[in-house]
């Protein structure tokens, strides 16, 4: 292989991350890359699988043991440690297996599924949160590169004026102050466009930290869906994930209401001794609850009042799900009145003042300031507009995104 083609090669994949980084995203494209590469859904994945793994465990019998020993070895005397000369030494190897009923088994089976499953939707609120994450980037970024339209385009017209007043001085029908003025206002329009390029910068590399790329390109958000309030307050990450914990404690109480039954213990050993008759031994061993009431009760009431937590922590949970949507909604409701109040009473108006203006201008009857000025207004009128439409989007994106059945659905 030349060296030509390796350095070729070389500049050809320095070159692929910012050619991959120069192709546009779309808003489903960028939702999809911020649940794929959510390191917090890959870690509540982990711990699921773990969980999971644990759920069959936990219905198995305990490991059986291995019992082995020596029964009354001689201590003292000209027997002493010796194994073959006292006829009651005996040499045990035995086996024995504790006992754990179905129902108990069962219960603890259940409970570890339990955990499991709360894993699980931890998972789904962590690619949830994600693709919010990113949705809400994807609209600052998309915004503030409208923005960043309008302030260039102010720049733009102030450009022209500032032209314009330099040659009225030039031919001794302007003022000093009015290009000074100009050129202040130009300033400040530059200013503006670098405070919304800062703000663009911001917004991109938090969508980069979700999505991984960097485009330059974005395309105009869709519609989002409001989800109906019981929709969104059953789906909600918080919520969901209460109702996993009410469902853990739970089974955690029937695993310990089990346990007021005790386990018995077989053991089977065979005993080997020298010159006599071996020996076979069968046993069992049984818990005494001789206080049930101050032990077994007790942890049963404590794991109860643990499931009254739960409810209680779920109850709160969906009243603050079910405000944070009428928030939402509400605020959703009002910025549409918002925007299209604006619109009648402000934008167009402006846009109509701009075109009086400029026939004014082209008929002599006004200058060229008045339209000048007309355009600011106008412009001015369309970044509050921007401003208002990119709170609504936002408001709705946090609608459709935040809880896990509707952020996942995308």
């Amino acid at each position: 292989m030349s060296p030509r083609f390796m350095r070729a090669a070389s500049v050809a994949a320095a070159l692929l991350p910012a050619i991959a980084a120069a192709e546009p995203i779309s808003f489903d494209q960028a939702l999809r890359l911020a649940g794929q590469r959510s390191e917090a859904a890959r870690a509540a994945q982990a711990s699921a699988l773990g969980a999971s793994e644990s759920v069959q465990a936990a219905g198995q019998l305990p490991d059986p043991m291995l019992r082995a020993g020596i029964d009354n070895l001689p201590a003292t005397g000209a027997d002493r440690w010796s194994t073959t000369r006292e006829s009651m030494t005996t040499q045990r190897i035995g086996i024995s297996q504790e006992w754990i009923s179905a129902d108990k088994r069962a219960a603890r089976e259940s409970a570890a599924q339990a955990k499991a499953d709360r894993d699980t939707v931890q998972k789904s609120a962590a690619e949830a949160d994600a693709r919010l994450q990113a949705a809400l980037a994807y609209v600052d970024a998309w915004y503030a590169g409208e923005a960043l339209q309008l302030t260039t385009r102010t720049e733009h017209h102030l450009h022209e004026e500032l032209e314009a007043a330099k040659s009225r001085l030039a031919a001794a029908a302007g003022s000093g102050a009015e290009a000074l003025q100009l050129m202040s206002a130009k300033g400040i329009a530059e200013d503006e466009s670098e405070e919304v390029r800062q703000q663009q910068s911001a917004a991109m590399v938090g969508l980069q930290r979700w999505t991984g790329i960097l485009p330059d390109v974005l395309t105009k958000p869709p519609a989002f869906p409001t989800p109906a309030e019981r929709d969104y307050v059953t789906g909600s990450p918080a919520v969901t994930g209460l109702q996993s914990e009410v469902e853990v404690a739970r089974r955690n109480a029937a695993v310990a209401a089990s346990e007021r039954s005790a386990n018995w213990t077989w053991e089977l050993s065979y005993g080997r001794r020298t010159g006599y008759s071996d020996l076979v031994s069968v046993g069992v061993s049984i818990p005494l609850q001789v206080a049930p009431s101050q032990r077994q009760d007790r942890e049963t009431s404590a794991k109860l009042a643990m499931v009254d937590k739960a409810e209680a922590d779920l109850a709160e949970g969906m009243r603050a799900a079910t405000a944070d949507y009428r928030t939402l909604a509400g605020d959703a409701a009002r910025l549409r009145q918002r925007i299209e109040r604006y619109q009648g009473s402000v934008v167009a108006p402006a846009r109509q003042r701009t075109l009086a203006a400029l026939a004014a201008y082209r008929s002599s009857q006004s200058p060229l300031s008045a339209w000048f000025e007309a355009r600011h207004a106008e412009v001015d009128a369309h970044k509050k507009l921007l401003s208002l439409q990119r709170d609504l989007v936002r408001t709705q994106a946090q609608l459709a995104f935040k809880p896990i059945a509707h952020g996942g659905a995308r």
